[in-house]
């Protein structure tokens, strides 16, 4: 089987990422073989993989190389699960700001620099950021500028800036601007008062009137940084730059509060008898399928991912709310925990192919199939609350994983009156019954087990394979 290179490497002509036999494998170029052996002669690379800061590689056989211009063939460890910064909380997004910023100081402190910020080269492993990109380090030349300064305040500075000044929501910007959120429209949503901040002042609006200032001019993009970032730069200045900016970063911050479902594990209607059994229900489903891989869809702040945990390697912990996705986070880090990845979803409108040619960033289903989905308390939401038939509901769930643990909450449930509170009830089909039918379209129904003290019911399924429609 021949190499299969990755949508989202193709840009850089040092190397690039890919696939064969199913192993990962990143191909280093003969054009970028003596930065390559400096970088790795340094003792940089070292001091990187022994922090767990960069991604570790082994030295692959250079037979296996995708094409002839190869001087090397590294086969990087694997990321269990790969994000988008569109899908982090706000506390995923500043360490990834700030693992760049460490980094980019370490660098320099042996000579070296980033040669560009992008938010797509971290990814977050063992519940901690981890750099991806082992061709971003060149030897700095002396005198030169950052040329990653304006990408890190794109990907990074403005983003934050607006979820902590503005609305967490406003993250979802990432998604129509995969080059990160211009400065000219972070510099118009900011609100007046951070022109008052030094951090947002400078590397935010004053570097948003600097490009402006370039661009009206017409002076080669090349040439679009501000003054100061076009003098020769000293060391000094460099990495005085990187604690400016980690300052600007470390200065943001949001509390996550007020949002409709964030308590809801803490505002439900299970006792603790029915909490119990469906816990150990989820368990004992989990334990008889030996899987490696589960998503939590509709993890809320993530009490059943911490429970398939205890059986499964990986869990990705799935909400639609900012709030529940950055509590998850924070518990994440404050407890060491790994094998959680808590991120951004809306069921209703999830991550699609984004992207040159669509291919550059893979929607949820591409990074699929999951071995297990937990759809605990969800399925009422997409139906009654979204107006889903359940038909389609099973389709979409059958094409992200090849086994179910689902939960039906009857119309009975207070949850699901308080969804149908205020507006009629057009839904005959949403019963047991009609739950049933819908899913077994998809799936074979292979457990049923009811939630005790409560009216809700667990089910174990298996996809049926699937078949494209008539």
């Amino acid at each position: 089987m021949g190499a299969e290179a990755l949508g989202a490497s193709y840009r850089d002509p040092s190397g690039f990422v890919y696939t064969r036999d199913g192993t990962l494998y990143r191909q280093v170029n003969r054009v970028f073989q003596d930065q390559f052996k400096a970088f790795l002669d340094s003792g940089l690379y070292a001091e990187l993989e022994e922090r767990r800061l960069l991604v570790p590689h082994r030295e692959a056989p250079l037979e296996l190389a995708a094409t002839p211009d190869a001087m090397a063939v590294l086969e990087p460890e694997r990321v269990p699960f790969v994000s988008y910064p569109y899908e982090w909380s706000f506390g995923q997004l500043r360490d990834a700001a700030l693992l760049t910023l460490e980094l980019q100081e370490r660098a320099l402190a042996r000579g070296f620099t980033l040669r560009d910020a992008s938010a797509y080269n971290v990814q977050f492993v063992a519940g901690r950021p981890l750099f991806i990109d082992t061709l971003s380090f060149e030897r700095r030349e002396e005198g030169a500028p950052w040329a990653g300064y304006r990408q890190f305040c794109e990907h990074f500075l403005v983003p934050l800036a607006l979820m902590s000044r503005v609305d967490v929501r406003t993250a979802s910007l990432l998604r129509a601007h995969l080059e990160g959120i211009p400065l000219d429209l972070g510099s118009r949503l900011l609100p007046r008062r951070t022109w008052l901040r030094p951090g947002l002042l400078f590397h935010v609006h004053l570097h948003a009137m600097a490009q402006r200032r370039y661009a009206d001019r017409g002076v080669p993009a090349e040439s679009h940084k501000p003054v100061a970032a076009r003098r020769g730069v000293s060391a000094t200045a460099a990495a005085g730059l990187v604690g400016s900016l980690r300052s600007a970063v470390a200065s943001l911050d949001w509390t996550p509060s007020g949002t409709e479902w964030a308590d809801y594990t803490q505002d439900n209607n299970y006792t603790p008898s029915a909490a119990g059994s469906k816990r150990e229900a989820v368990l004992g489903f989990l334990r008889g399928l030996g899987a490696r891989t589960t998503w939590d869809l509709g993890a809320n702040t993530g009490e059943y991912s911490r429970a398939a945990r205890e059986v499964v390697p990986n869990v990705v912990a799935f909400d639609l709310d900012p709030a529940a996705v950055e509590r998850n986070y924070r518990r994440v880090r404050a407890e060491g925990e790994t094998g959680i990845l808590p991120l951004l979803l809306d069921l209703t409108n999830p991550s699609p192919a984004l992207g040159w040619a669509h291919r550059e960033r893979l929607s949820l289903e591409e990074r699929g199939p999951a071995d297990v989905l937990l759809a605990l308390a969800v399925v009422h939401h997409l139906a009654i609350g979204h107006n889903l038939p359940l038909e389609r509901v099973a389709s979409f769930l059958a094409r992200l994983g090849r086994h179910l643990i689902v939960e039906f909450v009857p119309k009975s449930d207070s949850q699901v009156r308080r969804l149908l509170r205020d507006r009629a009830d057009i839904f005959p089909d949403y019963t047991r019954e009609g739950f049933e039918a819908a899913f077994r379209t998809c799936f074979r129904i292979e457990s049923v087990l009811p939630v005790s003290d409560s009216e809700r019911t667990l089910f174990l399924m298996s996809a049926l394979p699937w078949q494209p429609a008539a």
